[in-house]
């Protein structure tokens, strides 16, 4: 009896860190999403039971439901295909071919991700927005032509918006399976005889075919969570998708139906990446990494590397610096109409008059600004530090503890807030927590259910940065530690973090980017006493204040380019040390 107790006990100390992240798990992640389940089940409030009939089946349904996923899916298909071909091109041509500047396109291809889908939306109404609905009119307009409601507003911008800042999802993982495509296996081919065609065609396109499914895969699950674009585009012309249907649910009050829409988003969601990883296991014949070196293969593109060039080159301006000097002008500029003439800093820094802006006063002398800022960078901090340091402690779990049932489930319970839209993840935590559990307060309204709901979402970043960290880590310096007495976290703090502290600063950094450009929780878990930076521009572009909404996102891009900035600086000095 002796020796099994002590047995277990020697058990339960071993996997004890596994064990604590995967109970932390459950909470962060796994509770509230059965929580907004059970709630719509719940006969308690009258309408909870009810929820999924009224929105599936009722007289509300063709507007809750249905005309929404509609919507939703022609997005999501349309931008899931729009990233896969665009994206696709770009890495063919920076990896594969001849083309000139190929560093220069694969950063510039790379960065569209990190420009919050709300900034390029507002890029686009400065030069497409038409007077007719939503305000003043944009760019175009000024210059004399009569730019469609089709083009301003709605489907069409809402998808290329949504395109331009997905496809470097896209171009990141194909072109990481074409560095892999071994050069001999081309000009084995071309030695035959093959053309240039039939080698993309019948060499290349089919060894690649899991990353497009897999970048076409990520692309549609964040198009049709995304609720900024489809928000600015789509809300002016009343067209509504599931997430933007799910969030004015919430907040008419209509809390069980929100829930509903938000377990049918994350079903959707979950459906279409099933099936991509389900082509994706039946692909697995294309091997393509052997013992053997692969020698790299370029396809000299002859007269077509000028034009192509050209092409590569415009779409990497167009999504990156482009937007970004739209937005530049559009905030200095007094009308949209004329973008780059009787620019003014009053909506940086002018005070309150009644004669311009109809009162408003320069984003720095409001102080909602100044109180965004200060939330935003203490929140995104804080929600970094938090994330990281449960990565960390996953990543030991999982290199150091390693059991296979368990370590799988933590690993996999890690990585779902990546597979879940955001503002159907901020529901959940409303029903879970947003009510008082027993003892605990309600925290509905707090910063502290806003820093819960981020964390768990940066979860993903954090583990894989941690795990990449921790396992270039030598096991034997934490044995040799631990047979020297060293406690578990006289082990973490003294060795584990200071060897990885370069990567966790990375990791750090890349949280915190994602946490002051999130607009998909934020915009349900915010409060008047907790304003945000993104809620702020998203506010005042709501309102037609275009000009403020566009500082503010100037902002918000500023930060995030400084703290993307070293957080690439990091990573280069880190792969230095360890070259």
């Amino acid at each position: 009896m002796t020796m099994t107790l002590r047995r277990h006990y020697q058990n339960l100390s071993r996997h004890g860190l596994t064990i604590a992240m995967a109970l932390l798990l459950v909470v962060l992640v796994v509770a509230p999403l059965f929580t907004i389940f059970v709630e719509t089940l719940s006969p308690r409030s009258g309408s909870g039971a009810n929820a999924w009939v009224d929105v599936l089946a009722s007289r509300l349904s063709q507007n809750l439901f249905w005309r929404p996923t509609i919507n939703t899916m022609i997005i999501g298909l349309s931008v899931g295909i729009g990233c896969v071909l665009l994206g696709g091109l770009l890495a063919w041509l920076v990896v594969m071919t001849d083309i000139p500047g190929r560093p220069a396109i694969a950063f510039l291809a790379t960065l569209p991700f990190m420009i919050p889908s709300f900034a390029t939306a507002l890029a686009w109404g400065s030069v497409f927005r038409n007077g007719r609905v939503g305000g003043g009119g944009g760019l175009l307009e000024g210059f004399g032509l009569s730019v469609p409601d089709w083009l301003s507003w709605g489907m069409t911008p809402t998808i290329i918006v949504l395109i331009a800042h997905y496809y470097a999802l896209a171009f990141t993982v194909i072109a990481a399976a074409l560095s892999t495509v071994n050069g001999d296996l081309v000009e084995a081919a071309q030695m035959t005889g093959a053309s240039r065609k039939r080698i993309l065609f019948g060499i290349v396109l089919p060894i690649v075919t899991p990353a497009i499914i897999a970048g076409g895969s990520l692309a549609f699950a964040g198009a049709v969570s995304n609720f900024a674009a489809p928000a600015l585009l789509g809300l002016p012309v009343r067209m509504q998708t599931l997430s933007t249907r799910l969030f004015g649910m919430i907040e008419i009050g209509q809390t069980e139906r929100g829930y509903v829409l938000a377990i049918l988003l994350i079903g959707i969601s979950a459906i279409f990446l099933g099936i991509g990883n389900r082509l994706l296991s039946g692909r697995r014949s294309f091997a393509t990494i052997s013992g053997k070196g692969a020698r790299p293969r370029r396809f000299a593109l002859g007269r077509s590397r000028l034009p192509l060039a050209v092409i590569a080159w415009t779409v990497c301006i167009m999504t990156t610096v482009l937007p970004i000097l739209l937005l530049a002008a559009a905030s200095l500029a007094p009308s949209s109409l004329s973008l780059f003439s009787d620019w003014t800093l009053h909506y940086w820094t002018g005070e309150s008059s009644p004669a311009f802006a109809r009162g408003q006063p320069g984003i720095f002398h409001n102080p909602q600004l100044i109180s965004a800022l200060t939330t935003t960078l203490m929140l995104g901090a804080s929600v970094a530090l938090a994330a990281n340091i449960i990565g960390i402690l996953i990543a030991v779990a999982l290199t150091r503890q390693s059991t296979p049932v368990l370590s799988s489930l933590v690993s996999q319970l890690s990585f779902l807030p990546m597979l879940l839209p955001g503002i159907a993840f901020a529901a959940a935590y409303i029903a879970l927590y947003g009510a008082p559990i027993g003892p605990l307060p309600a925290l509905y309204g707090t910063k502290l259910l806003l820093g819960l709901a981020l964390t768990a979402a940066m979860l993903p970043f954090a583990v894989q940065t941690g795990r990449a960290t921790v396992t270039q880590i030598s096991g034997d310096i934490d044995e040799a530690a631990r047979m020297t007495g060293a406690g578990f976290f006289r082990r973490l703090g003294a060795i584990t973090i200071p060897l990885a502290a370069r990567g966790l600063a990375a990791g750090l950094l890349i949280s915190f980017v994602n946490v002051i450009g999130d607009l998909a929780i934020t915009i349900l878990l915010y409060t008047p006493t907790s304003p945000l930076l993104a809620v702020l521009s998203y506010s005042y572009a709501s309102d037609g204040f275009h000009q403020f909404a566009n500082a503010v996102t100037l902002v918000i891009l500023i930060i995030s380019m400084l703290a993307t900035g070293a957080a690439t600086l990091l990573r280069g000095r880190r792969r230095q040390d360890f070259a």
